[in-house]
């Protein structure tokens, strides 16, 4: 049983320096403190808790469980724990850990990182901020820039993360949209009208499908279906969006379900439809949440949008 009660982010103090995954469960330096601190943050609606820590919690997976649900508890896309791995107010090199809402641990999200980059940023008592991302899925850059603000809200920020190269994904049978429209355990309405698809890899896996009309597509059914066939698997659909260089994308997160953004498939899903001939280099990802820059240099992403401070949360286990 775990209680929560709203703090001011003022107060935080920045995360102490400890050494990476193995080292920590080798020293015994993983923990399970009565309280902790996190804070709430979204990118576009993708929204996540954050623990600035001294130690990986050894219940991790539980804890995400527990407090994501949105009904018995705070209610978020994800869970992440961060450590800074080089002492002093000026670290440079933070390790990223990020559970889904269901416990499942994974690789990267770009709009975790972003919401990562600001509780750094915040704890700090900072504005700019340089520093890389250890993440399961490699090393990410992320950088926010000093007096640069988005939107209304003084606690919207701007942040950018380089997110790597984008490898293939996954081989993709030519007839998929049909399997899947009419020979899957639970036919997908709509994804029969998909024209063409494609597999991508960032450090998590992403399968993209183009259609004239994502709101036509039943996403959830095209989610179960993908990973009922693949494994665990990020599923978008896009169409061209009226303006030049724009796609419009939904979204399912594996581990998570219907989110509102997502970062890495926002990559992924530039990159297919530059392959496509649908965009240039510079490409706006019009999602539920609102819209992200996408910068592609060869395979390699850039990701750029805003990211919001929510709440402060300290939680008490008993």
């Amino acid at each position: 049983m775990a209680e929560t009660t709203n703090t001011d982010t003022t107060d935080a103090e920045p995360a102490n320096a400890e050494p990476i995954d193995a080292v920590l469960a080798a020293s015994g330096l993983v923990t399970h403190p009565a309280k902790r601190y996190f804070t709430k943050h979204h990118g576009l609606g993708n929204d996540f808790l954050i623990n600035l820590t001294e130690g990986l919690p050894d219940d991790g997976a539980d804890l995400a469980r527990h407090l994501c649900d949105r009904r018995t508890g705070i209610g978020a896309d994800g869970l992440i724990f961060g450590l800074d791995l080089e002492p002093g107010s000026t670290a440079t090199r933070y390790q990223f850990v990020l559970f889904n809402a269901d416990g499942s641990q994974a690789e990267v999200s770009g709009n975790g990182l972003r919401c990562f980059g600001q509780a750094i940023a915040r704890a700090r008592g900072t504005v700019g901020l340089d520093i890389v991302a250890e993440t399961a899925g490699g090393p990410r850059r992320l950088t926010i820039r000093a007096g640069e603000a988005a939107g209304p809200a003084p606690a919207t920020i701007m942040a950018s993360v380089e997110m790597g190269p984008i490898a293939p994904g996954i081989e993709v049978p030519e007839d998929l949209a049909d399997v899947l429209a009419f020979e899957a355990s639970e036919p997908v309405a709509g994804v029969a009208s998909a024209t063409r698809w494609g597999s991508g890899d960032i450090g998590n896996p992403h399968l993209v499908f183009e259609v004239p009309d994502v709101e036509a597509v039943d996403l959830p059914a095209l989610g179960r279906a993908c990973e009922e066939r693949f494994g665990g698997m990020n599923v978008e659909i896009v169409q061209p969006g009226a303006q030049q260089g724009e796609v419009i994308m939904r979204v399912w997160e594996r581990g998570v379900g219907l989110t509102q953004a997502c970062g890495s498939g926002a990559c992924v899903s530039a990159k297919l439809a530059r392959d496509w001939g649908l965009v240039g280099d510079m490409v706006s990802v019009v999602m539920p949440g609102g819209a992200a820059a996408v910068l592609l240099d060869e395979d390699e992403a850039v990701l750029r949008g805003p990211t919001t401070f929510v709440a402060g949360v300290e939680v008490t286990r008993g």
